[in-house]
């Protein structure tokens, strides 16, 4: 049961960056904006927060700086679609090649030093009861965090006006336009608080799933999160569904290793980016869902003028 227990919190924190990152995805996308720039921002939030953590002592004012650093990256992306109009998936692609290039650049001195690591919440006779204590009452802050996001972003984008208008945006910016709805605005909101989802999800890499930094620590979640956001056709608590799924198969091959199962260790290595190519072939067959699901202006430049 104790290993148990240990296998399901680990999952839990596997999962908690890709719950995040993805849900900061899914209303950049519900704004009708395609940002493939999430791995860069993992990255840059990652080295970022690691960073401010170790110079200062705190991880929590180290996950503060990965939000920051990972809204303003996100500016930069923001700037080129919005304002001077790019093709949204060539310059997401550059973004992310500039977040990896740079972390490495500024993280090089820092590889293999011992950081700050955000503890686990302790609640006195809650923690010590039997298996669900530390499951329920003993994870560390920022998994609470998670599912209170996903929860308020669900209810932000099907219970507000504000949401409503950022779907409509998503669905049709020159109806949204036509109304008189700033959509620029909405879609360079929408895209900071992606950026900031992104940069807490890396900054969590390096204070509380590994609390180090090492170069490329992000290891492909950027491109998980981002196929989680198709895979949950849009939807919030589907995003947390899919999460924990991809967090078990992460975790499972981890301890497959552990466990010593006959099987090559980069065979498991490679369970959770094949297990993402399967989702993907397995959505698109169903292509009616998929339409129908999809915001109508997702990847399309918006120019007020034309």
């Amino acid at each position: 049961m104790e290993i148990l227990v240990a296998i399901l919190l680990t999952v839990a924190t596997a999962a908690t960056p890709l719950l995040i990152a993805a849900i900061g995805e899914l209303v950049v996308e519900r704004s009708g904006v395609l940002n493939l720039g999430v791995e860069g921002m993992i990255i840059m939030g990652a080295v970022s927060g690691f960073i401010a953590g170790y110079v200062t002592g705190s991880p929590w004012l180290g996950l503060l700086a990965a939000i920051v650093v990972g809204a303003l990256f996100s500016l930069l992306f923001g700037f080129m679609v919005l304002t001077l109009a790019t093709n949204q998936v060539a310059t997401g692609l550059s973004l992310t090649l500039l977040g990896l290039g740079l972390s490495g650049m500024i993280g090089a001195k820092f590889v293999g030093v011992p950081g700050p690591k955000l503890s686990n919440l302790y609640i006195p006779g809650l923690t010590d009861l039997p298996v669900v204590g530390r499951l329920v009452f003993g994870q560390d802050p920022v998994v609470y965090l998670s599912i209170a996001l996903t929860f308020g972003v669900g209810w932000f984008l099907f219970r507000t006006r504000t949401g409503l208008t950022l779907r409509a945006i998503g669905d049709s910016h020159g109806s949204a336009h036509a109304l008189g709805i700033s959509v620029v605005g909405y879609r360079y909101l929408a895209v900071m608080f992606g950026g900031a989802c992104s940069g807490l999800a890396g900054g969590y890499l390096s204070l509380v799933y590994t609390p180090q930094w090492t170069e490329n620590m992000s290891a492909g979640r950027g491109w998980i999160a981002l196929a989680l956001v198709v895979f949950a056709s849009w939807r919030p608590w589907r995003v947390l569904g899919g999460a924990y799924i991809f967090g078990a198969v992460w975790i499972g091959q981890l301890h497959a290793q552990a466990f010593g199962i006959p099987v090559p260790g980069q065979v498991l290595a490679a369970a959770p980016y094949a297990a993402t190519i399967l989702v993907l072939v397995l959505i698109s067959r169903n292509k009616r869902l998929t339409m129908m699901n999809t915001p109508a202006s997702l990847g399309q430049p918006f120019v007020p003028d034309r």
